[in-house]
């Protein structure tokens, strides 16, 4: 069992460094190879997208928190990555539909989010105990302990690695163009990381809702079923169009 030392304000040093870690991404994936594709998006977006993307994700964040912490022994409000995604996406999504627009537009929130999860994870495990991300307990080589004296399974340490594994092929993916990353990130995130997420639910104490399953499983899977009919039709339009892509080259003009 690995003794961990936790502290209240470690969650909130560690988002701000998730946060500043997801900005410098941003900054950098823009100028190497998301310009073409960013300009292309924010030509027909305009300028309520982000108002309805905040309109989504602050209420989402905190309904799915909450209502999973409500519903267990100690109850709190609280907020979820996971919630502020989906709340995110039907954000967007109604304000796409309003506004006929269509094909992906989050291609450029998928490098920052993902490393977001990456840093932020290790932020709820050195808060410890009363950040309530903890794991189940388990009698492993590496179970932590949170200062209760209970090894238990490091789901944040599991999220953080899983989602450095899908950076590292997202970022390939850009480096070579390969259509998936350059037109489909966003929904491939979604689908991994859905059903990477659904796994680790099952191993953290959160209260049922349907036989086995948590809240946040039920929004993963909502999450992963969103992710694969999206990447599906995006995938068949581009097959019906005879595999032409609209991607920015090296001199941002589409290829």
């Amino acid at each position: 069992m690995i003794d961990v030392t936790t502290a209240a304000w470690a969650h909130t040093a560690v988002d701000l460094a998730a946060w500043g870690a997801g900005l410098a991404l941003s900054v950098v994936l823009y100028r190497w190879r998301l310009k073409g594709v960013t300009e292309q998006v924010a030509g027909k977006v305009g300028g309520g997208y982000f108002a309805a993307l905040a309109a989504g994700a602050v209420p989402g964040a905190w309904l799915a928190g909450s209502m999973n912490s409500l519903a267990g022994a100690d109850p709190a409000l609280s907020h979820s990555v996971v919630g502020a995604l989906i709340g995110a996406i039907v954000g967007v999504e109604v304000y796409k539909a309003a506004r006929g627009i269509k094909g992906s537009t989050g291609g450029v929130f998928v490098g920052p989010f993902a490393l977001g999860v990456v840093v932020g994870r290790w932020g709820c495990l050195f808060a410890g105990l009363p950040d309530g991300t903890y794991g189940s307990p388990a009698d492993l080589p590496w179970a932590v302990n949170l200062g209760d004296g209970v090894g238990r399974h490091p789901v944040q340490v599991y999220e953080s690695l899983a989602m450095a594994l899908f950076l590292a092929a997202y970022l390939e993916g850009l480096a070579r163009r390969r259509p998936w990353a350059m037109r489909r990130g966003f929904y491939a995130l979604c689908l991994w990381y859905g059903l990477t997420r659904f796994g680790w639910e099952f191993l953290k104490p959160y209260p049922p809702l349907i036989g086995p399953l948590n809240l946040f499983h039920l929004l993963c899977g909502g999450l992963v079923a969103y992710g694969w009919v999206y990447y599906r039709a995006s995938l068949a339009r581009e097959r019906a169009q005879g595999g032409a892509l609209s991607v920015p080259g090296a001199d941002h003009e589409p290829v």
